[in-house]
């Protein structure tokens, strides 16, 4: 079973203040043990509470690499860029310091395994940018892909988009799926169930013999 504990709140705001608690006490972990951590986040309006209470924890965040799992290809100050999201909403208070570049620009920081890794779901069962019909979801998803990043077009994906690949974030020593809203929850356990990986491309990762994953979710 890949789900290891599903946390299940009454509110968004308990939600990010626990989840953001939690990330921070493995991200110390790892600083503790190594020096530095590497935490992998998602885009998205969902993260927008967990980002404000995550860059209020206080850690030596000097040391810490954030890094997107995916973006939109647009430009870094564009309104629908991850990056511009992250920058205004995580980087800031104590977190202000941390390091941080686009996607494309950390690659060959792949060879390491990631701390944390942030997992988020649409509607259509996308995590990621593993997109229904994407044009290259196959070679994204491919669990023997030597590539760590990957550019990816789909009809349900507004622009095109360059995304970790499966055993990126399948090498992840900790990962996280955060959604919210009925919706959500229904796909996540229709996810669960038995059918097409493609059709609901989070099962791609759900289905990874090496993943264990603890679920964040409110109403």
């Amino acid at each position: 079973m890949p789900i290891s504990k599903f946390h299940e709140f009454q509110s968004k705001e308990e939600l990010a203040k626990s989840f953001a608690e939690d990330v921070s006490k493995e991200l110390m972990t790892a600083l503790n043990d190594g020096g530095h951590a590497r935490l992998a986040v998602s885009g998205g309006s969902t993260p927008k509470l967990f980002f404000d209470q995550l860059s209020r924890q206080k850690l030596n965040w000097d040391n810490v690499q954030v890094m997107l799992v995916d973006d939109r290809c647009v430009a870094a100050d564009h309104e629908r860029s991850n990056q511009l999201f992250v920058r205004q909403h995580l980087l800031k208070n104590e977190a202000e310091g941390a390091d941080f570049g686009p996607l494309e620009n950390v690659e060959a920081d792949f060879t390491h395994a990631l701390d944390y890794l942030v997992l988020g779901m649409g509607t259509d069962g996308h995590t990621a940018s593993f997109f229904p019909n994407g044009d290259t979801l196959a070679e994204a998803t491919d669990v023997e892909s030597k590539q760590y990043v990957m550019e990816l077009t789909a009809p349900g994906a507004t622009e095109p988009r360059v995304t970790m690949t499966l055993p990126v974030i399948a090498g992840a020593r900790h990962i996280a799926l955060h959604i919210e809203g009925d919706e959500k929850r229904r796909v996540f356990e229709e996810a669960l169930q038995d059918g097409p990986a493609d059709d609901l491309p989070i099962r791609h990762v759900l289905r990874h013999p090496q993943v264990e994953i603890e679920v964040y979710w409110a109403p």
